[in-house]
C-alpha cells in the first residue's frame, strides 16, 4: 500500500517537477546576442536547463508577445516597447528591472574616413553622400535613437533619403560588414562584436534618449521557476559582469 501511494505521488508530482525544470524561453533584443548567450551558458553550468534564446528587433518581439506568443522573459532595447507589453497585461508585476545600458556609434569598414569631430552640415555631407545603414527608425529602438541623434546634430534632413532601413541593428551592422553601405549606426556593443568594422564616431550621450534595456518576466510563461532564477542571475553581480565583458554599461 505504501509503495502504491509513493508511486501515485510521483505520478502526480511529475508534471509540476517537469515544469520547474523546463528550459525558459527568452526573447531578447538582437544587440544582446553575445551577452545573453554567455549568460545562458553560465547559468546552465550551474546545473540549470539552458535557456532557449530568440533574438530579433524589440518591436518584433513585443508584437509577438502582445499577440499572445508564449515566452518567459523579455529583454528589450528600450522602454517604449516594454511599456507596450506591460499595458497589455503581459508582464508579471514587480519583475521589471533595468538590465543594462548602451552607447550609439557610427561604424565603418577599414579605410573609411573618421567622422568623430563632425557636426551639422559637415556630418550631413559625409553621411548623406552614400547609403547609411541603420535599423528602421519607424519601429526599431536603435533606429529611433539614431534618428534622434542625427536630428540633434542637424544632419537628419540631409541623410534621411539615403537611409537603408534594416529590420534590426544586427542587420544594419551586416550591411556595413558586406560593404553595402560605407557607414552604419549601431550600438557600441555591436561594433565590439564585429571584426569587420571599426568605430568611426560616437554620438554624444545628450544627442539621444538614454539607451536602457529593461528586463521582465512574462505572464503565462512555460517555465516560471527557471525563468525567475535566470532573471535574478542576469541582474546579479555575476550576470552583470557578463554583460560588462561584452561592453554593456551596468548599474
Amino acid at each position: 500500500m505504501r509503495v502504491l501511494l509513493s508511486l501515485l505521488l510521483l505520478l502526480l508530482a511529475g508534471p509540476a517537477m517537469a515544469q520547474e525544470r523546463a528550459a525558459p524561453l527568452v526573447l531578447a533584443a538582437a544587440s544582446l546576442q553575445e551577452a545573453m548567450t554567455d549568460a545562458a551558458d553560465a547559468w546552465s553550468r550551474q546545473g540549470h536547463p539552458r535557456p532557449v534564446l530568440s533574438f530579433a528587433a524589440s518591436s518584433a518581439l513585443a508584437r509577438q508577445i502582445s499577440a499572445g506568443g508564449r515566452a518567459d522573459l523579455f529583454a528589450s532595447a528600450d522602454g517604449d516597447w516594454m511599456d507596450e507589453v506591460e499595458r497589455r497585461g503581459r508582464i508579471i508585476s514587480g519583475t521589471r528591472a533595468i538590465l543594462a545600458r548602451n552607447r550609439l556609434v557610427v561604424v565603418a569598414r577599414a579605410g573609411t574616413p573618421d567622422i568623430s569631430a563632425m557636426r551639422g552640415a559637415a556630418l550631413a555631407r559625409r553621411l548623406g553622400a552614400a547609403p547609411l545603414a541603420m535599423a528602421d527608425p519607424a519601429a526599431v529602438p536603435a533606429g529611433r535613437y539614431g534618428e534622434a541623434a542625427l536630428r540633434t546634430l542637424g544632419a537628419w534632413n540631409a541623410v534621411s533619403g539615403r537611409i537603408v532601413r534594416a529590420e534590426n541593428v544586427r542587420a544594419a551592422l551586416a550591411l556595413v560588414e558586406r560593404g553595402a553601405a560605407p557607414y552604419g549606426i549601431v550600438y557600441a556593443t555591436d561594433a565590439r562584436a564585429s571584426t569587420k568594422v571599426r568605430i568611426a564616431g560616437v554620438f554624444p550621450a545628450a544627442s539621444h534618449p538614454p539607451i536602457v534595456y529593461p528586463l521582465a518576466r512574462l505572464a503565462n510563461g512555460p517555465a516560471p521557476r527557471e525563468a525567475e532564477g535566470f532573471r535574478r542571475f542576469l541582474l546579479s553581480r555575476a550576470g552583470q559582469a557578463i554583460l560588462a565583458r561584452r561592453g554593456f554599461a551596468t548599474r
